[in-house]
């Protein structure tokens, strides 16, 4: 049995836990699947990509808005797919074959199976293989969660994993799930030139963001989309010729040509046999972690969607690097805060949000107050005759603290930043409105207005 220093399960963040400080230790990298994990190879990053295209397909579409004649808006799908893989499929492989060429590092590419405390069985194509290691990182990500009657019927479907590799768009798409990526991969094929349809449990998508956001965006891409909302998948069948049928619970139908499985994701916990290795597993699946992205088992770390509560890229890269620093530093242990943690949802328009929402402080019974601004009441949001956007600010009344932000319309994901460090750096809602210039006219602005507007309250 080959014995390593350090082992890490999975080539995603995983893999930015190895740094230079390592090149004393004998470590390895497994990987089954893909280097670079889910964000670079079927995540965020293709389907951010994609969404843009689509953004600049309906950008010329729609330019007569502004007096502007342009051609019909019509992306070339195949050609489009190609752009953005080859160039990500060329970064996975230089990845790969950067950690290859490391002398001190050994890259197995296969699954890893824990047959005791910090032992390994690694099944490859070749045969598998039996190690050991002083410290090991469990990184192995999750996987797209698949529905009962999806799995029953035994006909073809597509999970985010594999929907963006398709050689053309389908001419009608139906998506099972109504959060942010069956929302993101709707833009990308409505821009593509698909009929889509959504089909939904909950009364609105994106049931999670704040109930402005989710009320205002299901009402705008309710005239783009057919939303079957309120309603459950009871079955799958064959329609005529290559077609699909979904039958849903309130015994309408809906024919596809492709069905698109978007209802959530599990952590890959199960494949792990971590009982074995003495890690404790929560009931949905994630491996139990402290503050310091230490497991149950000693030497054994954890960080990403396998073990996070907040299953979000940039915090998987923010828990490797607590996990690469106390890797080498066990007695000056940091920790990893999922407090006050943004997020962005890529879609038409896009979305941004940072901390509660307003939901979350009337169940709790937490005392606030809400200022709010509409893109169509600043002087670019005229520039771009922009009539839906806004944003909302929540704060703590009497001092002024910022609970949470959400702001829907053009370049959310950056205008939500100033707010994100208000909210982590403690400043109040007057100061960061006051103090600081802001930029006029720009898009930021919104961001003041609103800020103001709670002033004013």
């Amino acid at each position: 049995m080959r014995h390593h220093d350090l082992v890490v399960i999975g080539a995603g963040s995983g893999n930015a836990v190895v740094d230079d400080s390592f090149a004393d230790l004998d470590v390895a990298i497994v990987e089954e699947r893909w280097f670079g994990g889910t964000c670079l190879n079927a995540g965020c990053v293709p389907s951010k990509m994609l969404a843009h295209t689509a953004h600049v397909a309906r950008t010329v579409r729609e330019a007569g808005t502004f007096d502007v004649d342009a051609a019909p808006g019509t992306v070339r799908w195949r050609a489009a797919r190609d752009r953005v893989f080859r160039r990500l499929d060329d970064v996975r492989d230089r990845g790969r074959g950067g950690r290859e060429r490391e002398p001190s590092v050994t890259v197995y590419k296969g699954r890893a199976v824990f047959t005791g405390p910090r032992t390994l069985r690694i099944e490859r194509a070749d045969g598998p293989v039996e190690v050991s290691a002083g410290q090991v990182v469990i990184a192995a990500g999750g996987r797209p969660s698949v529905p009962g009657p999806v799995l029953e019927a035994g006909l073809p479907y597509e999970t985010s994993d594999t929907v963006m590799r398709i050689d053309a768009p389908p001419r009608r798409l139906a998506i099972l799930g109504g959060g942010y990526i069956a929302a993101e991969l709707a833009e990308v094929f409505a821009g593509a030139g698909s009929a889509v349809t959504i089909v939904e449990k909950e009364a609105r998508l994106l049931g999670p963001q704040d109930e402005t956001v989710a009320r205002r965006f299901t009402e705008l891409v309710r005239t783009r989309w057919d939303l079957r909302l309120g309603r459950e998948l009871t079955a799958v069948e064959s329609g005529p010729g290559d077609a699909l049928r979904l039958l849903l619970d309130d015994g309408s139908t809906v024919e596809a040509d492709m069905l698109l499985v978007a209802v959530g994701r599990v952590p890959n916990s199960d494949r792990l046999n971590l009982a074995a290795a003495g890690v404790a597993v929560r009931e949905d699946g994630r491996v139990v972690v402290d503050r310091h992205q230490r497991t149950t088992a000693e030497g054994v770390f954890a960080l990403g969607d396998i073990c996070s509560p907040v299953p979000l890229k940039h915090v998987a890269n923010r828990e490797a690097e607590v996990v690469a620093h106390n890797l080498r530093h066990p007695h000056d242990l940091i920790s990893c805060d999922h407090e006050h943690v943004p997020a962005a949802v890529f879609t038409e328009p896009p979305i941004a949000s940072v901390g509660v929402t307003e939901q979350e402080c009337r169940d709790g019974g937490i005392a606030y107050a809400v200022g709010s601004a509409r893109y169509a009441d600043i002087a670019y949001g005229w520039a771009m005759e922009d009539t839906t956007g806004f944003c909302k600010v929540i704060v703590e009344p009497g001092t002024g603290r910022i609970l949470g932000a959400h702001v829907m319309g053009a370049e959310a994901p950056a205008l939500i930043q100033p707010l994100v460090l208000a909210v982590t750096l403690g400043i109040d809602a007057r100061t960061l409105a006051r103090k600081p210039y802001w930029i006029h006219p720009a898009l930021t602005e919104i961001v003041e207005n609103a800020l103001l507007d709670l002033d004013v309250r």
